[in-house]
């Protein structure tokens, strides 16, 4: 785990490649875990928060360095629905950022000895609908206000100490500009990622136009793509490293599609540990998966790019 004398993030992706996790969901679902709820994986910050701890110890294992919390979902308004209140709902949010903490504590007791670093996530205000309009953006609010929505627990996790702010799958350049603004100066650096259709958001924005918006932004020590499909990384990575001059983080899902009647995912994975040798060469530096990516996957990418 970090610690006074290991390097921040920044500087580690300043001086090579840094492995992310996979999916939470799915490695939580493997172990038996029912997420058939609004809540997704933030349910189980307070029904099984052992079970959270055990996912990113996993992937931490399999030779991740840095865990991505089970915050994704995690909104004050999803938890109000379910009849939290604001202050236990506070707690869970910063809860997410222990138990990571604490599966970084197990992993190195366990043996494991590179720096191991905590990003809190931070998903789309689409993720609290949950109905699928983190893949479309436009959701009818301006800046300002999705500002409002995201600054407080943004705040809140901000406060829980992560290494790092994971401002991810966010489907729409208005949606980042709005998180941009939200993480502006909390002292906890961010990255800014990306769902994408091709060289678009998912809203239909030009990437080049997208990732502009980060380029000055002093708190944002990365951009990239994450929960899309792995074909197109290679050019998201091209361009994010063009227009920011800024380490690229990549995590896409593992190529199958998602049948949202069936609920059921379809087709092969495509989503191959050689493909990241590719993308490292173009400037990614914080490379992982997303959905459909498990322990076993992220272990062969930490080994692609330790031998490459």
């Amino acid at each position: 785990m970090t610690s006074d004398t290991s390097p921040s993030l920044a500087d580690a992706l300043a001086a090579g490649t840094v492995v992310l996790d996979g999916g939470m969901s799915n490695q939580l679902e493997s172990a038996g875990h029912d997420l058939s709820d609004e809540l997704w994986s933030a349910r189980l910050l307070a029904e099984r928060p052992e079970a959270v701890t055990e996912a990113h110890l996993a992937y931490f294992r399999a030779g991740a360095s840095v865990a991505i919390t089970a915050s994704y979902q995690a909104t004050f308004e999803g938890f109000g629905k379910r009849g939290i209140g604001r202050a236990e709902a506070a707690r869970l949010l910063a809860r997410s950022v222990d138990l990571a903490r604490t599966a970084a504590c197990r992993a190195a007791d366990a043996g494991v000895r590179r720096p191991l670093w905590v990003a809190a996530s931070v998903g789309p205000y689409g993720a609290m609908l949950a109905d699928g309009s983190e893949y479309r953006g436009r959701y009818g609010l301006d800046v300002t206000e999705l500002e409002r929505f995201h600054r407080p627990r943004i705040e809140t996790l901000a406060a829980a100490a992560p290494d790092v702010l994971a401002l991810e799958t966010v489907p729409d350049a208005d949606e980042a500009a709005a998180l941009l603004r939200a993480v502006r100066g909390l002292g906890v650096p961010a990255w800014l990622s990306y769902t994408v259709d091709g060289r678009r958001t998912r809203a239909g924005q030009p990437l080049e136009e997208a990732f502009a918006l980060a380029a000055d932004a002093e708190d944002v020590i990365a951009v990239g793509v994450n929960c899309c499909a792995p074909g197109d990384v290679g050019p998201a990575v091209e361009i994010a490293a063009r227009v920011t001059g800024k380490p690229v983080v990549v995590y896409p899902n593992s190529g199958e599609g998602w049948d949202a009647g069936a609920r059921a995912w379809r087709g092969g994975a495509t989503f191959g540990a050689a493909q990241v040798t590719a993308w490292r060469e173009a400037g990614a530096r914080l490379i992982g998966g997303c959905c459909r990516v498990g322990p076993e996957s992220v272990g062969e990418i930490a080994r692609t790019l330790d031998a490459a």
